[in-house]
């Protein structure tokens, strides 16, 4: 739906990438927090302390990693010099991709939060490789002045 409204806005084609779909939580898979909780409140704290768990049965964050950060990279690698990537999906999938894209222990991804409903992360390829310049975002970033670029 984001990306068709993007679409609609500015006339860009939508590529569609199955390695950019969510997290698949196994049992987990449309139940409430509470009913976790409830069901599973060892595994679901383990998930919490960061260890790697396959939530209900399902994938591991590393494994979503693997199959969408190469995703964004292949779609920045084919951008024109000045060029604008813009990769839609959801807030666990965004998560673990931009954990593994700058560089982040998978047990730390966690740290960065979910995305709000209509926001996003703007993230910039450096020499020294990729770069969280906004997370959770409402507006675009202003240029930061700094000697660091």
């Amino acid at each position: 739906m984001t990306a068709a409204e993007l679409s609609s806005l500015t006339g860009l084609d939508v590529t569609h990438d199955d390695g950019l779909r969510e997290t698949y939580a196994g049992d987990w898979q449309g139940l409430t927090h509470e009913e976790i909780v409830a069901r599973y409140g060892e595994q679901y704290a383990a998930w919490k302390r960061g260890e790697p768990v396959r939530r209900g049965g399902g994938e591991l964050e590393t494994e979503v990693a693997d199959r969408a950060a190469p995703v964004v990279e292949r779609g920045a690698d084919k951008l024109p010099d000045g060029g604008t990537l813009v990769v839609v999906s959801h807030g666990g999938t965004i998560r673990t991709t931009i954990g593994r894209l700058i560089g982040l222990p998978p047990h730390t991804w966690e740290a960065l939060g979910g995305l709000s409903n209509c926001s996003w992360s703007v993230l910039g390829e450096t020499v020294r490789g990729w770069r969280l310049l906004e997370h959770n975002a409402g507006s675009l970033p202003e240029p930061v002045l700094g000697d660091d670029d």
